[in-house]
């Protein structure tokens, strides 16, 4: 599924780069206000800070809110205390789109995270261009080079870098590239299942200094409560809210 996943996005993004070349992205940018600020958002410490997800579907759950409209769903998040907002815009599984990550920077306030598979640097002009103010960074998708390579741009944009990990050897990886923000995944991408363990194992190892997202799998504040003590600093929290007849009274609930 992976593979899949990751062919399609490649083939995207240079069909996307023939149409729009990168000069016409970066004029683009040029024009732009700042990013919001990602990292700061999450920083302090006095709360529980959650980045609430809009997606219609994923290869895990299958469809989720098809019918959603990005822009009314993410100003309800808002409403409801979400530190930030996720937008998956992959399009062949997830069935997200860019003009999504647009219609939700025109929608709120918070920070907005782009969340799809980073490849090429291409993506993270178009991410800034689109109204981005973080990207993800998947580890297990790149050799250190292009980690740092693809790091360094987000930064050189002002963009802030959600640099996921899975697996306890990611980390110095993560940390070699400078990531202030360091996410934890328990899905397993190869398998699709997901495990709390996985960050029950890996969030004593992250250095105390660092932000440290945990994401997927989580259901219950019982749940967040616990690795809130383990010293996660925000949770990514998309399907089980998703799933609910009102996505933001589920997150403000959580909130509570």
């Amino acid at each position: 599924m992976l593979d899949s996943i990751i062919a399609g996005v490649r083939v995207g993004a240079q069909e996307r780069a023939k149409k729009k070349p990168l000069v016409i992205l970066k004029n683009e940018i040029a024009g732009l206000p700042g990013p919001r600020n990602f990292t700061a958002a999450l920083s302090a410490k006095e709360r529980l800070y959650i980045i609430a997800e809009i997606k219609r579907a994923s290869p895990s759950a299958g469809l989720l809110r098809p019918e959603l409209s990005p822009g009314i769903l993410a100003q309800s998040y808002e409403k409801a205390g979400a530190a930030a907002i996720s937008v998956l815009t992959e399009k062949n599984h997830f069935q997200g789109s860019l003009a999504d990550l647009a219609a939700v920077r025109k929608s709120v306030s918070v920070p907005i995270l782009q969340k799809d598979f980073i490849l090429i640097p291409y993506q993270v002009y178009e991410a800034r261009a689109c109204g981005a103010d973080a990207i993800l960074l998947i580890v297990a998708l790149h050799n250190r080079r292009t980690l740092q390579e693809l790091f360094s741009l987000a930064l050189s944009l002002k963009l802030s870098a959600l640099v996921e990990i899975h697996r306890e050897p990611e980390l110095e990886d993560a940390l070699s590239v400078g990531a202030d923000i360091i996410g934890i995944n328990n899905r397993n991408l190869d398998t699709l299942q997901t495990d709390l363990d996985v960050s029950r194992r890996i969030l004593p190892l992250i250095p105390k200094e660092k932000i440290t997202v945990v994401e997927s799998g989580l259901k219950t504040k019982t749940e967040i409560q616990e690795l809130s003590r383990l010293g996660a600093s925000a949770f990514l929290i998309g399907e089980s809210l998703l799933r609910q007849s009102d996505p933001a009274a589920g997150l403000a609930s959580l909130l509570k």
